[in-house]
């Protein structure tokens, strides 16, 4: 079956789909349950789900706004199911929310940023072919770049433990991330791997990320 993906206002998710996505997540290292996905639902403005069939297979909560004047998606507390088709997954939900930015912001480069536990999330950066991502193995971060990511830091609300020279938010929090698992974690860089040295998610820590997509990739979407 293929991927359906769908994205709504937040403040028309119901209880009973709230709870649907929390069964997804029952099984995940992350476990969010309903009383965190209820908060969401309210500190943010887009929720995208992709099913296959029926069964609902991967979730994210978005945003879609202008930092400084930048076009920018954030993307808060994700989960995408275990499964064999998960790429695919990923693919339609970043897809679908790539094609809400084009009709938001024609014409323009937009930034892409969100939090990750561990380096499989960097897939998500890659499927979808985003350019200058920040942080990277052997890239030094400019003083720009490093701004970029205080501004990320404190729109997730946690640059009270936030880095800005290695990117890595230690905290006590609940760890609220794009939770992707690769299907091959044996393939990751190492040097991708590396950049997680410093990330401990049973004690809150996240690594805040971005990248750059581009206008002319964007309107393929359209």
């Amino acid at each position: 079956m293929a991927t359906s993906v769908e994205t709504k206002d937040c403040t028309a998710l119901n209880d009973a789909e709230l709870a649907e996505m929390a069964d997804l997540a029952s099984d995940q290292p992350t476990r969010y349950d309903i009383g965190v996905l209820s908060k969401q639902r309210e500190e943010w403005v887009l929720i995208t789900r992709a099913r296959i069939g029926t069964a609902l297979h991967g979730y994210a909560f978005a945003t879609l706004e202008r930092i400084g004047g930048t076009p920018s998606v954030l993307i808060g507390l994700s989960s995408i199911k275990r499964s064999a088709k998960r790429n695919e997954v990923l693919r339609a939900l970043l897809g679908d929310l790539y094609r809400r930015a084009v009709l938001a912001f024609p014409d323009e480069d937009v930034v892409i940023g969100t939090r990750f536990a561990g380096p499989s999330g960097f897939e998500a950066f890659a499927v979808t072919k985003l350019v200058d991502i920040v942080p990277r193995p052997g890239h030094r971060p400019s003083g720009e770049e490093r701004a970029w990511g205080r501004r990320f830091a404190k729109r997730f609300g946690v640059d009270g433990g936030y880095d800005d020279r290695t990117f890595v938010v230690q905290g006590d929090a609940p760890v609220l991330v794009f939770d992707f698992e690769s299907l091959k974690p044996e393939k990751i860089d190492p040097e991708v791997v590396a950049l997680f040295e410093g990330v401990d998610p049973a004690a809150g820590g996240t690594l805040v990320a971005f990248g750059w997509a581009m206008a002319e990739d964007l309107a393929k979407l359209a």
